[in-house]
């Protein structure tokens, strides 16, 4: 059992100087920025027992986001006295001082006022510098991603001038081929051959209009259309890259789906970029279904997977232009934002539910071209 110091001047002193002593190593480390954040954590839970009246038997803590950092006292704490961490306005963790040894059979509190106001101090110290260290993470994730998307913007304008560039040969190879199928007497082999560079020339003219499409060089244009045909157009870029990823997608189109007005190249890209994501959640396979079903006034489209699933703190994020969950170079946080731009732009709604571990589901709900053509048929 430890006695209680007397309340001399030169002992208050002496308290006062170990706390601001502490005050200024923790400024000094908040001032220090190339190192990790985690080790500034430990170097500033290590300030903190020297501060105390009994450094001997004091130990510290500090818990961020789960993790622990603490000094190398391991007896069980007599004594404790704690101080939320509250970063940005939410509580992440705590900043907690002990003694192993019980200091006095007295009523006095075994930790000084200024003591607990030095726990107050650092805690809000602590947290300024972690808050400032995640905003210039973010920082500086954002100056990749946009840099990132500046890239993926030329590499657009390089493939759309690129089609530009093949359409014009193409378009002599299909001709050609067309008029030697018109010469007289050929044989069969010859035209069978010819049949065969048409059929091709026609798939590479198509593969080029929807890359132009996708590259956005064709002038949007909203008009009467069916999500169906959307569902079967979008399909055809990313049923390889399905197969490839042991997704099997299952198409559940209501037949009777009323038409919308919608610009085809938007819908196509809201369409794969859910596709995409929701591949990139099933790394080891799984099923995406695709539906369409209707409503009294509007024609929804569900894009469901079994994926990985996303928590309530990501749902909430989802949306926002460049956040992202996926590793370097494999996102820029832009594709979810453009969905609802586009989305948005057609008067539609588009929401989102997620289970982790059992799968996502969005589903987009866009007015009927007409409301006056599904009056009769009643609601889903």
């Amino acid at each position: 059992m430890l006695a209680q110091p007397g309340e001399s001047t030169e002992w208050a002193l002496r308290e006062r100087v170990k706390e601001l002593t502490c005050l200024y190593g923790i400024a000094r480390v908040a001032q220090q920025s190339d190192f990790p954040l985690d080790e500034a954590l430990q170097r500033i839970v290590e300030l903190l027992p020297p501060a105390l009246q009994y450094p001997e038997v004091a130990s510290a803590k500090i818990v961020f986001n789960g993790r622990v950092f603490a000094t190398e006292h391991s007896l069980k704490p007599v004594h404790r006295q704690v101080a939320d961490l509250i970063v940005s306005g939410i509580e992440r963790g705590s900043v907690e001082f002990c003694y192993t040894a019980q200091l006095s059979s007295t009523s006095r509190p075994p930790f000084l006022e200024e003591e607990v106001a030095l726990l107050e101090m650092a805690a809000r110290e602590i947290s300024f510098i972690i808050e400032r260290r995640e905003n210039e993470s973010h920082k500086a994730q954002l100056q990749d991603q946009l840099r990132h998307a500046d890239r993926l913007a030329t590499i657009g304008q390089l493939a759309a001038g690129v089609a530009h560039e093949i359409n014009e040969p193409l378009a002599n190879i299909l001709g050609f081929a067309q008029l030697a199928k018109k010469v007289p007497e050929l044989p069969a082999q010859a035209i069978g051959d010819l049949e065969k560079i048409v059929k091709n020339c026609l798939h590479a003219r198509e593969v080029i209009n929807k890359l132009l499409t996708f590259a956005r060089q064709m002038p949007p244009e909203k008009v009467r259309l069916n999500l169906n045909q959307i569902v079967s157009d979008g399909l055809y870029f990313v049923e390889s890259r399905c197969a490839k990823a042991a997704v099997v997608i299952v198409r559940d189109l209501d037949a009777d789906l009323p038409d919308i007005h919608a610009d085809a190249s938007q819908l196509h890209q809201v369409l794969v970029n859910l596709v995409v994501n929701a591949v990139q959640a099933m790394p080891d396979g799984g099923t995406l279904t695709i539906s369409t079903r209707y409503t009294r006034d509007a024609a929804l489209l569900l894009v469901k997977d079994t994926g990985t699933g996303m928590t309530d703190d990501v749902k909430k994020n989802i949306f926002t232009p460049f956040f992202t969950t996926k590793q370097v170079n494999q996102g820029t946080g832009l594709g979810l934002a453009v969905v609802h731009g586009i989305v948005a732009s057609h008067g539609g709604v588009i929401r989102c539910a997620s289970d982790v571990g059992r799968g996502t589901c969005f589903e987009i709900s866009l007015p009927v071209a007409d409301s006056a053509d599904v009056a009769d048929r009643g609601d889903t």
